[in-house]
């Protein structure tokens, strides 16, 4: 069983490469992550279900931390979803201080489990046997452990909250490289405004605007971690030209 379930898992990160080099949107992204993570969780379920596992170890091993590496790719991409939704489309200011709190919320969850993210950072051992083995419910109640008591084929105490461990985590660091994103722009636009630029464009827009694609395609500037905004407000102030609705 060990074989099938960590193939699984390995599928299913490849396949979410995937649907992240196609979709640079981060909603469309995040609705399809979720649908397949869904699909594979049903497929490894039935498996681990039906099937016993060759040791204690090995049961330890799954819901300590393949299931939970799993999993936390349907927190991540959940959690995307719903700060990306609610995102203002306003200033620099009022964006950071939003994804700021949400980075909060997110270390909240921390400080109220420290006793078991300390266990979790540190990689202890000595509890195993109570946190991660099925029918194990003779320890403290956990807000985390009711999917034991739903679920007790497919869950244990406390491979919910090793989930959101990791899962929240990989949501912090995405909003801290936002919040860089933003300081960035904001940093160029700065000193954009403040340096008049001698060169003008003489061509075609359209001409640069295919250009401006071509290299958002070829993922030449900053390793391709930048949008059309930002490449188009860059040759607009560069260049001394107004591309208009450069989208369309």
């Amino acid at each position: 069983m060990k074989i099938n379930l960590e193939k699984s898992l390995s599928n299913l990160e490849k396949e979410l490469k995937i649907i992240e080099l196609e979709n640079k949107n981060i909603i469309k992204r995040s609705e399809l992550s979720i649908k397949l993570i869904n699909r594979t969780l049903k497929k490894i379920r039935k498996i681990v279900v039906s099937t016993p596992f060759n040791s204690v170890s090995e049961e330890i091993k799954f819901f300590k931390h393949i299931k939970p590496k799993l999993t936390s790719n349907l927190i991540y991409y959940l959690e995307l979803f719903n700060i990306q939704n609610k995102r203002p489309k306003g200033s620099f200011k009022l964006q950071k201080k939003y994804l700021n709190s949400e980075i909060l919320k997110l270390q909240e969850y921390f400080t109220n489990n420290l006793e078991l993210y300390q266990y979790f950072k540190r990689g202890e051992t000595n509890l195993d046997k109570q946190y991660f083995l099925r029918n194990k419910q003779n320890i403290r109640i956990h807000t985390d452990s009711f999917n034991s008591y739903i679920d007790d084929g497919f869950a244990t105490n406390y491979d919910t909250t090793f989930t959101k461990f990791i899962g929240y985590e990989l949501v912090i660091e995405f909003l801290q490289n936002e919040i860089q994103k933003l300081v960035a722009e904001q940093n160029f636009k700065s000193n954009s405004e403040s340096i008049k630029s001698t060169l003008n464009w003489t061509g075609n827009k359209v001409e640069l605007v295919e250009l401006i694609y071509a290299l958002h395609t070829a993922g030449v500037i900053n390793n391709g971690a930048v949008d059309i905004k930002e490449l188009a407000y860059a040759c607009e102030r560069g260049l001394n030209v107004d591309l208009g609705d450069y989208y369309r």
